[in-house]
């Protein structure tokens, strides 16, 4: 009997071709649609999830509360690790790595080159995160005086086939010992490592490595089995709190600890700042899980929407089915069993195309995700009975209503069966449904296009463009005089328009310190982002200067009395206006002073220049002050003409190995570092617009067979009114204002929500578009065009069909 029933379900889908195909295309893109995003879900969800004893792991971070705003830190201050592991029993273990975005120069012979990647670690580092030792062991291989551990494909890189372990590595020109070559993290770790080296190598003094203050460290506990870790948490907020930071409630900013445990780091840290961790983003991956159930579920309803729409044209098969004995079970079994083969058939091609999609997901995401249910018979199993289920779910209610039609009725012909008038309630509501969603799609990619379009042509307050900076070493670094004679030879080249020398530049690294603004509040200090430069310096990143003057070699006083600062500065300092603040008096305490008795540098405000953003636009701009500082110029950026920069390049290099031939010119383009901070965004568009795309084709796809159906159902009534009369406009408008109102109903539901929706997606950032109503105006006209173009062709064609054809049709 089964078998006569899929015979019977093959025929009918053979008989039926056009309906068949739409429905198994359709079902096909929403399934591929849930695959790919299921697989990159299930990616993400993986990671830390491998780690030994990882529901016992915690990172430390911070929430730092500037003036009643809110940062998440990811680097906390070092005296953390050192207080929580002795004044609390339930920890275990604890490591620090020291934060650092520096790229280190290895050398082993004549093979050099600068390596990311690597930290200054604890010993107890392997303690937290055990990894595979190749060669040498994870006790010794960071604890020994110049010690380094290296991933196996560093060691290959740099030895080949040769035995690494007590083999002498350079790094920035000083000697480190192999002691250790480890398998490379699992792909699912969140921190990408390639070389570990002991933290006392670093070499940072006593008083730095006690700081409570000094916010430079990624720290991880460990606690003991059962430890209540939000008990901990409060405990520690607690003496933080009373204990380590009362001025710091005065001066306006707080920083609370919090344990952050291991698996949540990857998808709960999108927006920390200063972060090396591999982060994904939970709400884009809750959105795109939610998007691509829209696909499908749209998919699903085209497949009701044609099933209960052809049920007219099956009433007399079903009629027939009843009287010759048939049953409503039989019935609905075999309408199911159509729905499970249709569904079977778009799984087994949705696999086949995910299969060949996946390599291009693994390049557009950066990751290395495998999907083959040949390889993998349980997936295979899985997808099958996958697509069983719903097969049945996508079937279950047309099978209901056309095994109930009654036989007396149907064969009579004398009436519609009953259940027609609620079907078609239903096929409104599901076609409402579907363009709803895909409205609510539409909005919502292009409200994501704008704010990647603002994010990446906003007026940053300077010309990012053909700008270049690097570090600098060897006879450059802290030495003014070399620093000078080499910003002269730069300059000599037509290409190079400006250079400076500083610590700190837009799209990297800067410090974060404390300002103290004399005779307000009793010397209220406060917190500031702090760039310290040369003369050249705002002149070169091309700074705004709105009051006052910039920097002056004709100054001799400029060196340790002048500070220039920006809008928001003057704002939270309370100096009023930009011409007000000029003359004000600053104070900071220096970081190495050179007279030991005076460590503060006393001056005043001699310029401000417009808010700048140095940091993504995810964050709001700070006050911001800048200084001539010269023991600390680590770094130069380089302004560059548009033309012949090959040239420009060459030169550059060639000036730089006059300096520092030891060491290779690192160079870093501005702009490239800026339009990273957006890769996230730029993917979520992407992909926004792709399911988009697969949501408004499946849409139509289900609007063309109904529409189809429509006409066809309609023949004799339009033979009827072109005999009367009725133009070709007239039968083309009458079949399109039924779809056409499903539209407008749709649009109505869609765009509160869609602007709710995408309102709160804003919010997360301090900067952003505002959602116009011209963005509604073109959804409801996309709708619209892509509605008509649909049914205009079915439409078009029952209105040119001859009359005396269609009254003879029956």
């Amino acid at each position: 009997m089964v078998r006569n029933y899929l015979k019977t379900a093959y025929r009918n889908l053979m008989l039926h071709k056009g309906f068949a195909t739409i429905n198994i295309a359709s079902l096909t893109i929403g399934i591929i649609g849930c695959l790919t995003i299921g697989l990159f879900v299930w990616d993400e969800l993986q990671f830390d999830k491998s780690v030994p004893n990882g529901e016992n792991l915690y990172r430390i971070y911070e929430e730092r509360t500037d003036n009643g705003s809110v940062t998440q830190m990811a680097c906390v201050p070092p005296a953390f690790a050192t207080f929580v592991d002795r004044q609390y029993p339930e920890v275990d273990t604890t490591v620090r790595m020291l934060m650092t975005s520096d790229r280190h120069l290895l050398e082993v012979g004549e093979l050099k080159a600068y390596e990311v990647k690597g930290y200054f670690t604890e010993a107890s580092f392997f303690n937290i995160f055990p990894a595979e030792f190749l060669k040498g062991d994870a006790l010794s291989s960071i604890q020994e005086p110049n010690s380094i551990a290296l991933t196996e494909e560093l060691a290959s890189k740099y030895f080949g086939t040769e035995e690494p372990i007590g083999k002498i590595i350079r790094v920035n020109k000083e000697n480190y010992v192999v002691k250790g070559v480890f398998a490379k993290f699992p792909a699912h770790f969140h921190l990408d490592i390639n070389y570990l080296m002991p933290l006392p190598l670093a070499d940072i003094p006593k008083e730095r490595m006690e700081a409570w203050t000094w916010h430079q460290f990624y720290t991880y506990v460990k606690l003991k089995p059962g430890s209540d870790v939000n008990q901990l948490q409060t405990k520690f907020q607690s003496h933080v709190t009373n204990t380590i930071h009362p001025e710091n409630r005065q001066s306006g900013t707080t920083y609370l600890p919090f344990f952050q445990q291991l698996e949540n780091i990857h998808l709960q840290s999108s927006d920390f700042i200063y972060d090396v961790s591999i982060r994904g983003n939970e709400t884009y991956v809750k959105g795109l899980t939610i998007i691509a159930l829209f696909v499908l579920l749209i998919a699903c309803f085209n497949f009701i929407n044609l099933a209960t729409a052809r049920s007219l044209a099956r009433a007399k098969e079903i009629g027939v089915r009843k009287v010759i004995g048939a049953e409503r079970g039989q019935l609905v079994f075999q309408f199911i069993s159509e729905t499970v083969i249709l569904a079977v058939l778009s799984a087994i091609l949705a696999t086949v195309i995910t299969m060949l999609v996946v390599p291009s997901l693994n390049a557009f995401t950066g990751k290395v995700i495998s999907f083959n249910p040949i390889t993998s018979p349980l997936l295979g199993v899985m997808l099958l009975g996958a697509a069983i289920v719903l097969g049945i779910l996508a079937g279950i209610y047309p099978a209901m209503v056309l095994s109930g039609f009654q036989p007396v009725e149907v064969l009579k012909s004398i009436k519609v069966p009953n259940t027609a008038s609620g079907t078609g309630l239903l096929r409104k509501a599901l076609v409402v449904t579907q363009f709803s969603l895909s409205a609510l799609l539409i909005v919502s990619a292009t409200v994501v296009y704008r704010q990647i379009h603002f994010l990446n042509n906003k007026d940053l307050g300077f010309d990012k463009s053909q700008l270049i900076f690097f570090n600098l070493r060897d006879s450059l670094a802290n030495n003014p005089n070399t620093l000078e004679t080499f910003k002269a030879e730069l300059k000599r080249s037509p290409g190079i328009i400006e250079v400076t020398t500083g610590y700190g530049l837009p799209g990297d690294q800067f410090a974060g310190d404390g300002i103290i603004v004399p005779g307000k509040d009793a010397g209220k200090e406060y917190s500031v982002s702090l760039f310290n430069g040369d003369h050249d310096y705002v002149k070169t990143l091309g700074f705004r200067i709105i009051a006052g003057r910039d920097f002056s070699r004709e100054m001799s006083t400029d060196v340790q009395q002048a500070f220039i600062i920006n809008e928001t500065a003057v704002k939270e300092f309370g100096f009023g206006t930009p011409e007000k603040a000029i003359g004000q008096r600053l104070n900071w305490n220096e970081w190495e002073p050179v007279d030991t008795l005076n460590k503060v540098k006393k001056g005043t405000v001699v310029g401000v220049i417009e808010d700048f953003h140095y940091k993504s636009l995810h964050e709001k701009v700070n006050a911001t002050v800048i200084h001539l500082y010269p023991q600390v110029n680590f770094k130069a950026a380089v302004k560059l003409k548009n033309a012949d920069i090959k040239n420009t390049m060459t030169y550059l290099n060639s000036t730089w190995n006059k300096f520092s031939s030891g060491f290779p010119l690192d160079i870093t383009f501005m702009d490239e570092t800026y339009g990273k901070m957006y890769e996230a965004e730029e993917k979520l568009g992407t992909l926004m617009w792709i399911f988009t795309l697969m949501a408004i084709i499946v849409g139509c796809m289900g609007l063309f067979a109904l529409a189809t159906l429509s006409a066809e159902q309609r023949t004799k009534e339009i033979g009827i009114r072109k005999v009367l009369g009725a133009s070709v406009f007239n039968i083309i408008r009458m079949l399109s204002k039924s779809f056409l109102s499903l539209i407008i109903i749709s649009l109505l539901i869609a765009f509160p929500v869609a602007w709710w929706i995408m309102n709160n997606w804003l919010k997360d950032f301090p900067y952003r578009v505002d959602i116009s109503w011209w963005i509604f105006a073109i959804a409801a006209l996309i709708a619209m065009i892509i509605t008509l173009l649909t049914i205009s062709f079915q439409a078009v064609k029952a209105a040119m069909a001859n009359p005396v054809k269609s009254l003879r049709s029956e």
